[in-house]
């Protein structure tokens, strides 16, 4: 899998799993409706199809989207709740996705 790909499908897993959790927040925390579960579900059943989606050990995987999941939270910070990130925010954000890097884009000797 290219590398533009595997960012790609991690970017798409990230998406599905914050809205997947999203959904039960704006329930439980601002009162909306609890049809938001159902979306939700889906979102999370799409994250873990998403997941298995990559050619590499499922460890490797979980332990790589982690720095992904990070980048894209703070993106959502951003995004979705209207605050800046800060310098301290970016940076933590950058060391998650150079981490992803190197565990998946590592030369391997099978």
């Amino acid at each position: 899998m290219t590398e533009l790909k595997t960012l790609l499908l991690f970017l798409f897993t990230a998406l599905a799993e914050i809205l997947g959790c999203y959904l039960p927040y704006l329930w439980l925390r601002e009162g909306k409706s609890i049809w938001l579960l159902f979306p939700a579900a889906i979102c999370l059943a799409i994250f873990a199809w998403l997941l298995s989606l990559h050619p590499t050990a499922s460890g490797r995987v979980y332990a790589a989207y982690g720095g992904v999941y990070i980048f894209a939270a703070i993106f959502w910070l951003w995004l979705v709740d209207g605050v800046r990130p800060t310098f301290w925010d970016l940076l933590g954000a950058s060391v998650a996705i150079t981490g992803m890097c190197i565990i998946m884009f590592a030369p391997r000797h099978t």
